[in-house]
């Protein structure tokens, strides 16, 4: 009866007498190989070889991971990324001494024998017979090839992993059976080849050009006898002969594969005994993997480009394979980003505000007319460390980023962009009271209606007590006078602005839907930087929207084979007439020349845009233009914790941020560069005819103002709806920033036709 171990199972011994039956069948089977002794050890073998009968014909060779390289719209590198650091070469830029070097230590009869080496396992069982264990392996170089597909084909997946490296018959069979396939298809010369691109050298090192850059900061092609000793020595047990981490150890490895070959004739002893008294030579690079490592400040845009492929159907229908092709790697991403934008915008940020700051920037630039986002920067940069963060503040949450924030009045253009559209003339005059209720009823879509809460009615009001009407609307435009916005709103309805922002691309950050509320027009809904950006390209490209996009091209190699993936393209479409755009242009241009955003004018270069500052100075905004680049900045705190008042931002001290006074230097300064050297380009000039001469004295019939001058903090806000303006006094109290908000009112549901939290659907 046979012996078996306590556990069950058959010995070491027995198992690879097993093996060795099945070994030998199979070779005379599929090979031609007759010895005596095949009738008895194929009866010893005669499950596994019904197994190994069994197994599919033909090995599936999974495409190697390799690393993938990121490149700006010049083609210079931004960054590379790969589940595994490998670069493929052929046999032929590897050292003549790397492959002498790992046939002769890893299987020295690799061009005599076929894909079993029957000499190397009887000399193996008879040496495990001796010791009463497994001392002495009997793979060959092919079959150790055959197990590193099946662990390249399990990928980062644990149980795949154990399953392609489990010690059983079972797998030494598969191994066989497609050793002798890969033999017979590949020749040796390709087997070498392969085998050295797959095989693992420790320090994050996949094959051996990876391992000899990180090692020695070489090519393969270059290493000498010394150096490919060491490298092929690492292989038996990467962490074991680690030079890195024990050079004792791996010196004693390299002398023994040395030794090796000079016992099997591929140096001299001579020459074994030189490089054996030479230093290992270490020149390790480190392990330069992921955004973290980008260049310019471009992690996150690196990021940014990582969930464009993960999530566009373009690059698979489902999210695993698009994560499959993205983790095989060996891509080469051109993205949109111009090097030079991108410097400018780094620059920009790092000279007004500090990552150590207790606010934060970031900005956006896209290109009108195209939507290619040519830059993505921010205050704290990519890292896990102290004041660095993992979140791109420039984008959607759903594409690594936060929940967004208010963009404050920048939103005011989309409003009176509809309005334009809806036939309002640019001329437009509203009585613009100080302070006011918001008026009610205001039509909603789908013939819904927001109403007022008239026991607690919402009120708002301007930035400054002396901001009262009439306006027109160059003027409260440049002024950025809330309450003229908000009767323009409840003037041509909730529903065209909603529209108007979704065919501009203007969505909230955390992808809820637009609320059907007034207040949308002062910016109370969360925006990112990159969507005001692609937003206010479609006012430079005179009522053209595009789809921001930031990958131009994306190559993939697999094997000796280069092929170009399909690429999403920015879809471009009309969101408002070229009329409509260039009156906005004007509109925003007055605002940088005499208005609120003087302080972000691009001197002789025409330029346009628009402040923000919301409520409680949580969040300051610059978004602007010229007609070939759009650009948004914003400044607070992620957390929205942070005031920003009595505060030090770069190293100045402010009683109070404005949307002009903080985001627009920083867009100047942004855009100054990364339009130096581009064409001065203008916008499309519009008449925009004067409104009505006002009497700003004691009122007029259209504004009703009284300015008196002793008023008691401009209580008297005005009837609904401005048709008579409100009592203001010159003395009052400093305002709130924009507007006051009754909690709930934002985002208040409607409730079947009742009543919602802040206003009314009737």
């Amino acid at each position: 009866m046979p012996n078996k171990r306590s556990g069950g199972g058959l010995s070491p011994t027995q198992q690879a007498a097993k093996f060795l039956g099945v070994s030998v069948l199979a070779g005379a089977v599929l090979a031609g190989i007759a010895l005596p002794a095949v009738g008895a050890l194929g009866l010893a073998a005669k499950g596994s070889v019904e197994s190994f009968d069994e197994l599919p014909a033909n090995m599936k060779t999974p495409p190697l991971s390799q690393r993938t390289t990121i490149l700006d719209a010049d083609g210079g590198q931004i960054a590379t990324v790969y589940s595994r650091d490998r670069t493929v070469v052929p046999l032929k830029d590897v050292s003549p001494y790397m492959q002498k070097a790992i046939v002769a230590i890893e299987d020295s009869r690799f061009y005599q024998h076929g894909a079993v080496d029957l000499k190397g396992v009887l000399r193996a069982l008879n040496k495990n017979a001796q010791t009463g264990g497994v001392s002495e392996g009997a793979s060959t170089l092919t079959q150790q090839y055959v197990k590193n597909v099946f662990v390249e084909e399990a990928g980062d997946d644990p149980t795949k992993v154990a399953q392609a490296t489990q010690q059983t018959i079972g797998r030494k069979i598969r191994e066989l059976k497609y050793a002798i396939q890969v033999e017979e298809e590949l020749g040796k010369k390709k087997i070498l080849e392969n085998y050295l691109n797959i095989t693992f050298f420790g320090q994050q090192a996949y094959g051996v050009e990876a391992a000899a850059q990180r090692y020695f900061s070489k090519s393969a092609k270059d290493l000498n006898v010394q150096e490919a000793a060491l490298l092929a020595g690492i292989v038996q047990s990467p962490s074991r002969y680690d030079p890195v981490n024990d050079e004792a150890e791996a010196t004693k490895r390299r002398n023994t594969v040395l030794q090796r070959m000079a016992a099997v004739g591929d140096i001299s002893r001579a020459q074994a005994a030189d490089a054996m008294k030479a230093p290992l030579g270490l020149k390790v690079s480190k392990p330069k993997n992921g955004c973290i490592t980008a260049v310019k400040g471009a992690g996150f845009f690196c990021d940014y480009v990582r969930e464009v492929f993960l999530t566009d159907p373009v690059f698979g229908k489902t999210k695993e394979k698009r994560a499959k092709i993205w983790n095989q790697g060996g891509l080469t991403i051109r993205t949109t980003m111009d090097p030079q934008s991108q410097n400018a915008a780094q620059r920009s940020i790092k000279d007004h505000v500090y990552k150590s700051d207790e606010v934060a920037t970031a900005a956006s630039i896209v290109q009108p007319g195209t939507g290619k986002i040519l830059a993505m920067g921010q205050s704290r940069p990519y890292g896990f460390k102290k004041n660095e963060t993992q979140i791109n503040l420039s984008v959607d949450q759903s594409m690594g980023g936060g929940m967004g924030y208010q963009p404050g009045s920048t939103f005011k253009p989309i409003v009176a962009a509809a309005a334009l559209e809806d036939g309002m003339p640019a001329n437009k005059v509203y009585s613009s009271p100080y302070r006011m209720a918001y008026p009610s009823p205001v039509s909603a879509c789908d013939d819904k209606r927001w109403v007022n809460d008239p026991n607690n009615p919402a009120k708002l009001q301007n930035e400054n007590s002396s901001e009262v009407g009439p306006y027109d609307m160059r003027e409260a435009t440049a002024k950025s006078v809330n309450t003229y916005y908000v009767q323009m709103i409840s003037d041509i309805g909730i529903c065209p602005v909603t529209t108007m922002a979704k065919k501009m691309g203007v969505v909230r950050a955390d992808g809820d839907k637009m609320p059907q509320v007034p207040s949308i027009a002062l910016g109370t809904q969360e925006m990112s930087p990159l969507t005001m950006a692609n937003a206010y390209a479609t006012f430079a490209s005179r009522g053209m929207h595009c789809t921001p996009i930031a990958i131009e091209s994306v190559n993939r190699r697999v094997g000796d084979k280069t092929t170009s993936l399909e690429v999403p393209k920015s879809t471009c479409s009309r969101a408002m007439s070229e009329n409509t755009a260039d009156t906005i242009n004007a509109l925003l241009k007055g605002v940088v020349e005499d208005g609120t955003g003087t302080k972000a004018g691009l001197g002789s270069r025409p330029s346009a845009g628009k402040t923000g500052t919301t409520d409680e100075r949580y969040a300051a905004w610059f978004v602007g233009y010229t007609p070939n680049m759009a650009g948004a900045v914003w400044v607070g705190d992620p957390a929205h914790k942070r005031k920003m008042s009595g505060i030090t931002i770069g190293g100045r001290s402010y009683g109070k941020v404005f949307g002009g006074e903080v985001p627009g230097p920083i867009w100047r300064d942004m855009m100054s560069g990364a339009l130096e050297g581009k064409p001065v380009e203008n916008f499309n000039s519009v008449h925009i005819p004067d409104s009505k001469p006002r009497d700003r004295g004691d009122g007029d019939g259209d504004g009703g103002r009284d300015d008196g001058g002793n008023g008691d903090n401009g209580d008297n806000g005005g009837f609904i709806g401005g048709l008579v303006g409100g009592n203001n006094g010159g003395g009052g109290d400093e305002p709130t920033p924009s507007f006051s908000i009754p909690e709930g009112f934002i985002r208040g549901q409607n409730n079947g036709g009742g009543n919602g939290n802040g206003g009314r659907f009737g």
